[in-house]
């Protein structure tokens, strides 16, 4: 249709009931946040596949476009060689991690480059939760080797170097909690009841349902887990310097 661009955002919604309303009226106002200022009209619903659709009209509908990406990135149509995404923790396994980019990408074991172990112990090491977005290069030629020049080669994809760079700060840190399947407003508010507003610096925003909680340096992470993990329905990961 001309005159209208189309977003789908890297983060997912997969909440059901009331939870689900709660977080599609946040991601409506995280919206708002970053283009209410903007010529525009917004649409937003939910795909099958939990991702949210953008619909977005009005004069400024590119540069809306263009924040959204920048903001939440995108999972496009169709993915391209060597070019960088951002796809959400769908599984894992001996042999590596899965991502969920609007279709299912494998990062190898060897491609994490977080360093040693499986990647069962580099998920708890970097607590990394289900559905955390993560950034990657798609079939890097550099990792993909001797690809055959009919392109029929299997694409071999890797985390991205400020996705990596990204984690490896984590662990230089004062430590922290990760969680997923709530908004950053209701993870705020259970630490603030559960007594715990002084243990923690921030609560960084990973995706829309995905939460970090940068501790301060005199909090425990495991100890900041058992104390609000009867409160939040949830993934619960620390990562301790």
């Amino acid at each position: 249709m001309a005159g209208t661009e189309y977003v789908t955002l890297a983060t997912k919604l997969y909440v059901d009931g009331d939870a689900r309303q709660r977080a599609t009226d946040s991601l409506r106002s995280l919206i708002n946040n970053e283009i209410g200022d903007l010529e525009v009209s917004v649409d937003l619903s939910i795909r099958d596949d939990d991702f949210p659709d953008v619909t977005l009209e009005g004069e400024d509908r590119v540069v809306a476009a263009n924040v959204l990406r920048e903001e939440f990135g995108e999972i496009p149509d169709d993915l391209e060689r060597g070019e960088t995404y951002v796809g959400t923790l769908e599984s894992w396994d001996e042999d590596g991690f899965v991502l969920d980019a609007g279709q299912p990408v494998r990062i190898p074991a060897d491609e994490l480059g977080l360093g040693p172990g499986t990647p069962e112990q580099i998920r708890d090491r970097f607590g990394l939760v289900q559905h955390m977005p993560l950034r990657f290069v798609y079939g890097d030629e550099d990792v993909a080797g001797d690809a055959e020049e009919d392109g029929d080669a299997p694409a071999v994809s890797r985390l991205a170097d400020d996705e990596r760079d990204r984690l490896y700060d984590w662990t230089r840190g004062d430590g922290r909690l990760t969680v997923n399947s709530a908004t950053r407003a209701e993870v705020r508010a259970t630490l603030n009841r559960a007594g715990h507003a002084q243990d923690y610096v921030t609560v960084e925003r990973l995706g829309l349902l995905e939460q970090s909680v940068v501790c301060t340096e005199d909090t425990d992470p495991p100890g900041l887990l058992a104390s609000v993990g009867q409160y939040l329905p949830a993934e619960l990961r620390c990562v301790v310097p």
